[in-house]
């Protein structure tokens, strides 16, 4: 935070910068305001065990639900803190690809520090089934619908900026627009979740497994490959095997769905989520999730070796290895030297 707000190049207002570190700068606030709920839980279960509190202990007066409460209260956070980062790397990837601005700059700011925002007073959702008053259930349901809305106006404007530019689609750009469209349908199960009566049906279930791998492998895992692929050339000096890297992505896409979208269905048919065994009717399905989960995690064998491959040697990359990149990393050589700006550059 500090950086950010205090080391800035002369000229680089926090509208100018790069929505990448927008984006680190609210997830740097969001760990600062949810870290110490979590280390106040973790201190009240110690105290719990082996001290005689009664903060969760029913026998001693506390109440189990009041861990929910805590819990949830940094874990909803959580999902952001790991998800937003994530719409920074699409937003830097997704107009370089495109060879245009980034549409709506401005909007995507505050609808990013509105998702921050808004996931503080969600948490809920995630215990309608513990007996919650009515009201308490309806004003959960609402709040969590509401953060749909500028989660859609970042849907958009990654589509409005692809919309007629002069798109190539190289690994880094695969990989963007697979987390768009990943996540977006984590996002559509999310609203199926957030309505209470159905979620009472769906809660613990294997569908809430596949809508939380749908938004979290995406809003984790894709756009990390994304911004892998983006920046290694300007990390090791060296340009990556573009076919190995799509090899990656397309092996990537397809596991991932055979692992977890067979999941919607166990979970509709009823299947509850963390249990040692399962009936017959629904091994089939469950095979499937099984060998998509392999076949995922054997393709990032592919990413491990293009990452040493790329360290070790091979060709060299220029300075700025993708013709619509922006940002000022891209006015260094590769790999940037030590002290990459002997005097700061003015940014205009």
């Amino acid at each position: 935070i500090t950086t950010i707000l205090n080391m800035r190049a002369p000229g680089m207002d926090l509208m100018k910068m790069p929505l990448f570190v927008w984006t680190w700068l609210i997830t740097a606030y969001l760990l600062i305001a949810v870290m110490p709920v979590l280390a106040g839980a973790v201190t009240m279960v110690l105290t719990d065990r082996h001290f005689g509190t009664s903060f969760f202990n029913a026998a001693g007066g506390g109440d189990p639900v009041l861990f929910q409460h805590i819990f949830w209260f940094f874990g909803h956070p959580e999902v952001y803190i790991i998800a937003i980062p994530a719409f920074g790397v699409v937003s830097q990837v997704i107009p370089a690809f495109s060879r245009k601005p980034l549409f709506g700059y401005t909007s995507m700011v505050y609808a990013t520090s509105s998702i921050a925002i808004l996931s503080f007073v969600v948490w809920a959702h995630h215990m309608f089934t513990v007996g919650m008053p009515a009201a308490g259930q309806l004003v959960f349901m609402f709040v969590t619908m509401l953060i749909a809305v500028p989660t859609g106006v970042k849907v958009f404007n990654w589509i409005a900026t692809m919309w007629k530019g002069s798109m190539t689609f190289e690994t880094p750009m695969l990989f963007a627009c697979g987390f768009i469209f990943v996540f977006s349908m984590g996002g559509f199960t999310g609203l199926v979740l957030a309505i209470t009566p159905v979620d009472i049906q769906l809660q613990d279930t294997y569908y809430v497994v596949a809508h939380f791998h749908y938004v979290l492998v995406a809003g984790s895992l894709f756009a990390l490959f994304g911004g892998v692929y983006y920046w290694i050339p300007k990390w090791t000096g060296h340009v990556y095997d573009e076919t190995l890297g799509k090899w990656h992505f397309w092996l990537s896409m397809i596991f991932f769905n055979i692992t977890f979208f067979p999941m919607h269905f166990t979970g509709l048919a009823g299947l509850p989520r963390r249990v040692p065994d399962y009936a017959l009717q629904f091994a089939d399905f469950n095979m499937i999730s099984t060998v998509g989960a392999f076949g995922f995690g054997l393709s990032q064998l592919i990413l491990l070796y293009v990452v040493v491959r790329c360290v070790r040697g091979g060709e060299k990359a220029t300075d700025k290895t993708w013709e619509g990149a922006e940002g000022l990393e891209w006015t260094l050589p590769s790999p940037p030297p030590y002290h990459s700006f002997e005097t700061p550059p003015v940014v205009k």
